[in-house]
């Protein structure tokens, strides 16, 4: 068979690239709006001073990092609306969502606490003392937007399990414009608005997160299939069924957790040593969102459909459009890491476009250099983020978390702080180890989607499939 043809039939079957795309565009252009969101509020805060974007990443990613316990979890409805879907029981799809906006208001309750000793976990930092005042007042801002983040990521599910993408892309780009225009007002004061630096950043975040949360009520509220779903019937709280998202989405959440944990103590670390190493080191992972968001969107996909395929009983699919996935995020990681190679300029040449600070030139030539690390892990991150997305999108979390939980500590965390705080070794040193650490995880994700034991997970009520719901048989579906 030609290239020609076997590609035509690989676009043409089920799980191939037809069905890939036809999903993936929209979310991949939705996570990509993510990065762009924070890609230009990063810039912007360049622009402002160097001290704002030294404290801009620490602070975000801390607050994040607490913020993504929740939002892992919340967002695991996605995976039971996929497999509800899939298995035909759609009246099950709207309870599972409230499921996630309930555990949303623990993480709200959790992140406003931790906003209480924001002062306290700065200080132990040891960064600049002008650094220290910003990150702690960014950090309370944006404290403020945690419920409605977590929520809208479990409202998205609704729509994502479905293989219905373009709401939640419709909501992502109002909500991406609307806070670049808001940075852009509020960090300069212009158009009116007094001039707040990074604590202008902080509350257009918290306004975008807000209005994106009041879209998604109503776009569920009123769409067509929401009474077929039980969104607003199925609105009660569910002890068994809450307690399922707790079993599969928790570990999640703790994954999420773990990775973004491991990479903000990590530049915690890298602040250590000074304004220019950790100033540096944001741009780098900043200009790395592009590449990655758009990883996360494919991801997404690659996790719904396997859920999709789980609940149809049909496994084979789920490992064909798994491999379809990977196809196409490693093509497009290559061509992305080759401008990280070799034309890094293209990328940091943006952050000295406005900025009149002396120490500029310096922080984009280590930045350029940097990214060529980016470049060579981020080949890797394609096994990572395709191949876990596949085991979660299974059920199998549990091993994710592990995982996680074990390369973070032993080959991210502990390694860098012996770099940092014991030999010296300097921030190439760091960037070794942090691009070690993600190769790990590739292989062992890789490793354990071949042994296929994923493929007899589920996170729905057994043999779902082939059992009709009846009010006899589902007390969740009787009539109120």
């Amino acid at each position: 068979m030609s290239f020609k043809n076997a590609f035509k039939e690989r676009w043409q079957t089920r799980g191939g690239y037809g069905e890939f795309f036809a999903l993936a565009v929209p979310l991949i252009m939705s996570t990509s709006l993510w990065s762009i969101q924070h890609f230009v509020n990063r810039m912007f805060l360049t622009w402002y001073s160097p001290e704002s974007i030294a404290a801009a990443m620490p602070a975000g990613l801390l607050n994040f990092t607490i913020v993504s316990l929740f939002i892992g979890t919340a967002s695991y409805t996605g995976t039971f609306v996929a497999q509800y879907f899939g298995a035909g029981m759609h009246g099950r799809i709207g309870p599972a969502v409230w499921q996630g906006i309930y555990f949303s208001l623990i993480g709200a309750a959790v992140s406003l606490l931790a906003m209480l000793f924001a002062g306290p976990i700065f200080d132990l930092t040891g960064h600049d003392p002008n650094v220290r005042v910003l990150e702690v007042a960014y950090f309370k801002v944006l404290s403020f937007a945690s419920f409605p983040m977590i929520a809208s990521s479990a409202m998205a599910g609704y729509f994502s399990g479905q293989s219905r993408p373009w709401p939640v892309f419709f909501v992502d780009i109002a909500v991406t414009l609307i806070n670049i225009a808001l940075d852009y007002c509020m960090i300069f004061g212009n158009f009116g608005f007094a001039e707040m630096g990074i604590r202008g950043a902080g509350i257009a975040s918290v306004i975008s997160a807000c209005i994106a949360f009041f879209i998604y009520v109503l776009l569920t509220a009123f769409d067509k299939s929401s009474a077929e779903c039980r969104f607003i019937k199925g609105r009660r709280f569910d002890k068994e069924l809450f307690g399922r998202l707790l079993k599969y989405g928790f570990p999640s959440g703790i994954q999420f957790f773990i990775d973004m944990a491991g990479f903000t103590l990590f530049l915690l670390l890298v602040g250590r040593l000074g304004i220019i190493n950790l100033a540096a080191t944001n741009i780098a992972f900043n200009i790395n969102t592009l590449a990655f968001m758009p990883m996360i969107g494919a991801g997404v996909t690659v996790s719904i459909l396997t859920g999709q395929y789980l609940g149809m009983e049909k496994p084979e699919l789920a490992v064909k459009s798994t491999w379809t996935g990977f196809h196409v995020t490693i093509l497009y990681m290559g061509t992305v890491a080759a401008l990280f190679a070799f034309a890094p300029g293209i990328f940091v040449n943006l952050y000295d476009a406005k900025s009149h600070a002396a120490e500029m030139a310096r922080i984009s030539a280590l930045a350029a250099i940097l990214l060529r690390f980016v470049a060579l892990y981020s080949i890797f991150d394609s096994m990572n983020i395709i191949f876990s997305s596949t085991l979660k999108g299974a059920g199998d979390t549990r091993f994710v978390m592990v995982m996680i939980i074990m390369a973070s500590i032993l080959s991210l965390i502990v390694p860098t702080w012996l770099a940092v705080d014991v030999f010296k070794a300097g921030i190439y040193a760091c960037w070794v180890i942090a691009s070690a650490y993600v190769i790990l995880l590739s292989f062992a994700f890789f490793l354990r989607f071949r042994s296929g034991r994923w493929k007899a997970m589920r996170v729905i009520e057994r043999h779902a499939s082939v059992i009709p719901v009846t009010i006899a048989e589902c007390p969740d579906a009787r009539p109120e």
